[in-house]
Formats: structure tokens, sequence, C-alpha cells
């Protein structure tokens, strides 16, 4: 299997747009190190959601069958990273949601492999 024939059998763009995601709502935080772990502090929130977002992502790729679960998931966490990590500067909120309906709308397709004659759909079943 090479790689193309991994993308198109899994949710590659959905997934790589929600680690995007992930990224952009996690370096908020990052940036306030010193003040989020203060007491009474929300953005320890965003370094949550952040990190979620980013392996839900990365899950997203490995386990293709649960794409519109985690899709979903991924969605619900960008909307609520505006609290503690102000959605990555809401780029990430809004690239979380594009991620989360990439992974949502996600279907398998067959992959037809021209190289091997013997996988082509037969004719001449019915011909005769």
């Amino acid at each position: 299997m090479n790689f193309t024939e991994w993308r198109h059998s899994r949710p590659f763009w959905g997934s790589v747009i929600a680690i995007i995601s992930g990224s952009l709502i996690l370096w908020v935080p990052l940036n306030l190190f010193l003040s989020a772990f203060l007491p009474g502090s929300i953005a320890v929130v965003g370094l949550l959601f952040g990190g979620l977002i980013i392996v839900l992502g990365l899950l997203s790729l490995f386990f293709p069958q649960s794409a519109k679960v985690l899709g979903i998931i991924i969605m619900f966490l960008s909307v609520l990273s505006v609290i503690g990590a102000l959605g990555g500067l809401f780029i990430g909120t809004i690239l979380g949601l594009i991620g989360g309906a990439a992974l949502l709308a996600w279907r398998p397709i067959e992959w037809k492999d021209d190289r091997h004659p013997a996988s082509q759909p037969r004719e001449t079943a019915k011909a005769g």
C-alpha cells in the first residue's frame, strides 16, 4: 500500500485540519504559560482542549471507522476552546469546525488498483 492508497482509505484532510486547529488552540495558553497555572486561571482549559483536539485528530487517522464520533467531539471542543484559549485567536475554532465537519462527512471509497488486471471487475460473466 503506497501513500496515496493509505490517504484515500482514511479521513486524511479532516484529520490534518483538526491537528492544525488543536495546535493553534494550544499555542495561546502556551504563550501564557506563567499565568496558566495560577489558581483561578482558565487557561488550563485551553491546554486541555488543544491537546485533546490534537489527540482526537491523530486517532481519526488511525481509526477511520470512528471518524464521525471524533468529528463531533472535535467540533464541540473547538467551540468550547473560546473560553480558555480564545479559540486559538478564533482561527483554531474555525479550523476545528471545518476539520470536524470534514471528518463527519467522510465516507470510505473503493480503491481500484489499475496495476493488477485481476482486481478489475469482469464483464464476461453474463456475456454468454
